[in-house]
């Protein structure tokens, strides 16, 4: 009797990181099953075996990117709105494409392929903290911590991703103006 084919964590991992390459290379119409099986190294058995579906698939690379996204967030929000600013760019250099998917809106066109709610929205839980916490001192105007959030996000937002489109001079020092853009944020915001 033949022993079933076990697929660890490791080719899931694997699975998942393929993936998303793909997508931000080639768009989500255009990638196979088949594809991401022979780019990691198995076969589609295991990619059906481990998520059941294209649109699961891509629905945990999204699941997947939020978490990790959510993960940096949290180890930097001890240091403020400051230090989760430069977290936010620092994990999106080191994830383009995931980023990309995530917010590029790559996959907002592909049927039945959305990341859960519950975790993108913990991954902006930090940064919500953060504006409550500087608000309660003083810090931050007063206004709807949704909004403050939202309106601080869409700054931080914006220049990063100009910067992975690689938009703007070529010659732009994108660490001195992410962190002029991050003191300008704060002073745009200040109580």
């Amino acid at each position: 009797m033949a022993r079933p084919t076990v697929h660890d964590a490791a080719l899931r991992d694997r699975l998942l990181e393929v993936t998303a390459d793909l997508v931000d290379r080639d768009g989500p119409a255009r990638f196979s099953l088949r594809q991401v099986a022979a780019e990691a190294g198995t076969s589609t058995t295991a990619v059906y075996s481990l998520f059941g579906s294209k649109a699961e698939l891509l629905s945990a690379v999204l699941d997947g990117a939020f978490a990790s996204f959510g993960a940096s967030q949290r180890a930097a929000a001890g240091a403020g709105l400051l230090g989760l600013g430069l977290a936010y760019r620092e994990w999106a250099l080191a994830h383009p494409a995931l980023y990309r998917l995530m917010f590029g809106g790559a996959l907002s066109a592909y049927a039945d392929c959305t990341p859960d709610p519950e975790v993108a929205d913990a991954s902006m839980a930090p940064l919500r903290s953060a504006v409550a916490a500087g608000q309660a001192s003083g810090e931050l105007r007063d206004g709807l911590v949704e909004v403050v959030a939202v309106g601080i996000w869409g700054q931080v937002h914006g220049l990063v991703s100009l910067e992975l489109a690689h938009m703007g001079p070529s010659d732009a020092d994108w660490d001195v103006a992410y962190r002029a853009a991050l003191e300008s944020v704060r002073r745009g915001w200040a109580g």
